[in-house]
């Protein structure tokens, strides 16, 4: 007994790791596996990504929902329909939105809102008499309408505003920072920037730390390296607060691998923590190192180097941010193991070989866990 439930735990997390991306081939929409198969062949006039273990499709001018075998389990009888994000989606009939669950049942019970809102992290905006506040997928009200503004959720934190200062959110609706600032920025790390009055900082642990000769901060990456600037150039600041690396950079991008892309003269390269180059800037573009040591460099088209330097995959592609629907990523390159890029007016994905994922397609979406 003990054996067969370990098998289907196990199942379970096999059916929900999985990683689907939508492509189009012909003029039609399907999705393809991480193996470079279709698990679902392009059927469909018009398609959305996979989130919370459906995706919306179009039949015949209507839209229902599919499951990762390409049968409905939603029957296409909208006129639009949006994504689910913890068992609720938001759908259109004639000119009026309304939630739904799994079943397709139309649900009732939620606030009254000048607008509905997509459910986020199992979270969804209302908004009454220009005041925003949060629900949970029950409907029960986790934050009442204080807030004059409150961005999309990055992860489990949202900037928030009200009285025109900021601070940060959780999904349950608690002020992780105070709304007391001019700006913040994203929350990663129990850390953020801030602006006060004229004087940024770091807020660490809570703790507001001012950079009194700091004209400006940035959003940083998966290291501890916060990019600053001062007197028109570009360093780095710890999340102490100090200088770690002198700003004398024109562009920085964030670390990853203990390398930064920068640019001196026009011309992007890679600096190390001490702020020495030990990729010489000779390109027009650089992108972050990924967790496969390989980086997007452009030079006239893009291509991708390791840790050394070394053009490991030649300079041939073209590649660009994904913005698709209700998801966003602003990584370029490599993402769990594959890289989407354009060849010849072509969509598809490289290996870190540099070998194609399949085939070529009119459209390919960056994959996404189902």
């Amino acid at each position: 007994m003990k054996k067969i439930v370990l098998l289907l735990v196990l199942a379970l997390q096999f059916a929900y790791s999985q990683e689907l991306a939508l492509v189009r081939k012909d003029g039609k929409f399907g999705y393809i596996t991480k193996e470079g198969s279709f698990a679902i062949a392009p059927k469909f006039s018009a398609a959305k990504n996979f989130s919370d273990g459906l995706a919306a499709a179009e039949e015949k001018g209507k839209w229902g929902f599919i499951d990762t075998k390409g049968e409905w389990v939603i029957a296409p009888t909208f006129d639009n329909a949006k994504y689910f994000d913890s068992g609720i989606c938001i759908v259109q009939i004639k000119m009026a939105w309304k939630y739904i669950n799994k079943k397709g049942e139309i649900l009732s019970g939620a606030p009254s809102s000048d607008k509905l809102f997509d459910f986020e992290n199992g979270v969804a905006f209302f908004r009454q008499s220009d005041k925003v506040g949060l629900i949970n997928n029950k409907f029960e009200v986790v934050l009442n309408p204080t807030y004059d503004v409150i961005r999309s959720f990055e992860g489990q934190y949202a900037r928030c505003a009200k009285n025109g200062k900021w601070g940060i959110i959780d999904t349950s609706g608690k002020e992780v920072v105070e709304s007391i600032y001019d700006e913040v920025g994203t929350f990663a790390r129990n850390t953020t920037w801030a602006k006060k009055g004229k004087v940024y900082g770091i807020i660490h642990d809570g703790k507001f730390i001012e950079i009194p000769d700091a004209d400006e901060l940035f959003n940083f990456g998966p290291q501890d390296f916060v990019p600053a600037k001062k007197d028109g150039k570009i360093g780095f600041v710890d999340f102490e607060g100090k200088w770690i690396i002198r700003p004398r950079f024109e562009k920085v991008k964030a670390f990853s691998k203990d390398l930064a892309p920068a640019t001196i003269n026009g011309k992007w390269g890679y600096i190390n923590t001490i702020g020495a180059f030990v990729i010489a800037p000779s390109y027009s573009d650089a992108e972050v190192f990924s967790e496969e040591g390989l980086a997007p460099v452009k030079t006239d088209s893009w291509g991708f180097i390791d840790q050394t330097g070394k053009m490991v995959i030649a300079e041939r592609y073209d590649i660009s941010v994904a913005l698709f629907g209700m998801f966003s990523n602003q990584q370029k390159g490599f993402i769990d193991g594959l890289a989407r890029v354009k060849l010849s007016g072509k969509w598809g994905f490289l290996k870190p070989d540099g070998s194609v994922l399949g085939e070529w397609f009119q459209n390919a979406e960056p994959f996404q866990k189902i």
